[in-house]
């Protein structure tokens, strides 16, 4: 039988691609995402487009008991996951000050704790059979010393990306592998949901998430513990190692205030 995939966030973005390609090679996809009627509309596409079995659970995973829904659903369905794909997350914009408290718990708890309870309940099947890939959507963020105006969001998104570095490195010869996708701006609905518009600096450097997505789905199957998309994002997360944190972080605080000045 065709190995099953499990992508959350799979309703729009990166997550909605890879479910593409997926679905074009003939996996079998679990779809998880808040919006049912974009997941409804997503698996008629799919199954028209390639024929592929989808399996949808509209499923907020930011709330508390979220993954035990989603491992409960699993068990009653006899269905075991051989990929898993922890792509939904989502950012809060603004001074840390001024955001709202109870949208950054919900970050925190499905940027980290519900990919990592994920990650804990799925895994040891996968070890079990010898068998297995893992990919976590981390951000180029993640190498960065922080990110004010998206201070939790950059925290979180370092959290993922250290997160996933080790547990490749403690699967080695498991049969798993552990992929971190670190994606600059992206054309998704991100910016949207976080609370900022696009600025023109920031539109120059977007890559579409189709593109995105065709370089993790490439990444992940050979088995790369890291994917940094576009030469600009390589060249920067590079860069970074050789300047000051301080520095670094000023230079990004210049970069995200733009953003408040144009919402003005």
């Amino acid at each position: 039988m065709p190995q099953i995939v499990l992508i959350t966030g799979a309703s729009s973005g990166i997550g909605e691609e890879l479910a593409k390609l997926f679905a074009r090679d003939g996996y079998r996809l679990v779809l998880v995402a808040r919006r049912k009627n974009r997941l409804l509309d997503l698996a008629v596409q799919l199954k028209k487009e390639y024929e592929a079995e989808i399996m949808v659970l509209p499923l907020d995973l930011s709330v508390l008991d979220g993954v035990d829904q989603l491992c409960r659903w699993l068990a009653e369905n006899g269905i075991e996951i051989d990929i898993l794909v922890n792509n939904a997350g989502f950012g809060v914009f603004g001074l840390f000050l001024s955001t709202s408290w109870e949208e950054e718990a919900q970050m925190i708890q499905l940027n980290i704790v519900g990919l990592t309870a994920l990650t804990k309940r799925l895994l040891p099947v996968m070890v079990k059979k010898g068998n297995g890939r893992i990919l976590f959507v981390a951000s180029t963020g993640s190498f960065q010393p922080g990110g004010p105006y998206l201070s939790v969001y950059y925290a979180t998104k370092a959290y993922v990306l250290s997160f996933s570095e080790a547990l490749s490195s403690e699967l080695e010869g498991t049969g798993v592998s552990v992929t971190a996708l670190c994606p600059g701006p992206t054309s998704t609905e991100f910016e949207k949901r976080a609370g900022f518009r696009q600025t023109k600096a920031f539109q120059r450097v977007l890559m579409n998430p189709g593109q995105v997505a065709r370089l993790a789905y490439e990444g992940l199957l050979s088995g790369k513990s890291l994917i940094i998309p576009g030469l600009q994002n390589k060249l920067s997360t590079f860069g970074v190692r050789f300047l000051p944190r301080k520095w670094t972080t000023r230079m990004i605080r210049k970069l995200q205030s733009q953003r408040l000045k144009d919402e003005e």
